[in-house]
């Protein structure tokens, strides 16, 4: 019997532990799933990272994902640092896995400043998360619900490009890698479905049925120190999709109305090729 996936779990798989010079091995919670997420890749190189360049904050990370990991195998992280000055640092992660590259995330980290100048985008006016709809997205200790969407991966439930997503986790972790990990971890899962919910009769539902469905790229900014209590507001704008692709650029609010994060993702979106077959729902990106 599969054990669950938990908040506490995921925590414990982004701390990647030392595997010699420059190189970090993380493992995945197994699952219900064979392929790991994109984003749980790119938590664990914000942590591999920090742990690398310890004296410095991670404020911005770059994943770009070339093929599927397997959740039944060790993922090495190789750090290799560009540059480590006094303000700023900056880092390339090779994620490796059997011996073969299979993404690669570009990290910044800097030495924070008091304000020059300072502002932030405000948090969209949209109902509070007692007024969203839950959404069920199984993961123990993280509560996700949707404002004005019953099923988002439904290709009947048809809205404009854009999507708020409510959620709430415990434990909030109290290390500052770990939750720049956590707030990075969600970033990929909404934004495809975002894009489709523009398009009647297409949902995420028919991902590797009719359809080929990928996240290609995420870059996540983080703005402040991490920290926050209650719900998180993620969200997630489609602004274009074509060619093959989609773009969707994101912010995270906290509650009380603070910017502390923005994202976007590059997802594929393509036919299903006449020569593939259905991919079964375990193997799914």
């Amino acid at each position: 019997m599969t054990t669950p996936s938990s908040v506490t779990g995921m925590l414990e798989v982004f701390d990647v532990q030392p595997a010699g010079a420059g190189r970090f091995r993380g493992f995945s919670d197994g699952g219900e799933r064979d392929i790991i997420d994109g984003t749980q890749l790119l938590a664990q190189s914000i942590v591999a990272v920090a742990k690398q360049i310890p004296t410095k904050v991670i404020r911005s990370a770059h994943a770009i994902f070339g093929r599927a990991v397997q959740v039944d195998l060790p993922v090495d992280f190789v750090v290799d640092v560009v540059n480590d000055g006094r303000s700023f640092a900056a880092a390339v992660v090779a994620v490796e896995q059997d011996g073969r590259r299979c993404a690669t995330v570009t990290v910044l980290a800097d030495t924070p400043t008091h304000d020059v100048i300072r502002h932030h985008a405000d948090r969209p006016d949209i109902a509070p998360p007692a007024d969203a709809i839950p959404s069920h997205m199984p993961m123990i200790g993280r509560e996700l619900r949707l404002v004005d969407v019953v099923d988002v991966n439904s290709p009947d439930e048809v809205g404009p490009p854009v999507l708020h997503a409510w959620l709430h986790y415990d434990p909030i972790p109290p290390r500052d890698d770990l939750a720049k990990a956590l707030l990075a971890h969600f970033t990929g899962h909404l934004s495809i479905s975002t894009t489709m919910r523009a398009h009647a009769g297409i949902g995420t539902s028919q991902a590797h049925l009719t359809v080929s469905t990928a996240p290609m790229t995420v870059t996540v900014t983080f703005h402040e120190p991490v920290g926050w209590d209650g719900w998180l507001l993620y969200t997630h704008e489609s602004t274009q999709v074509g060619a093959g692709m989609s773009y969707v650029r994101g912010q995270v609010h906290t509650e009380a109305g603070q910017l502390i994060a923005s994202f976007t993702q590059e997802g594929m979106i393509r036919p299903l090729r006449t020569t593939d077959s259905a991919v079964a729902a375990t193997a799914r990106l």
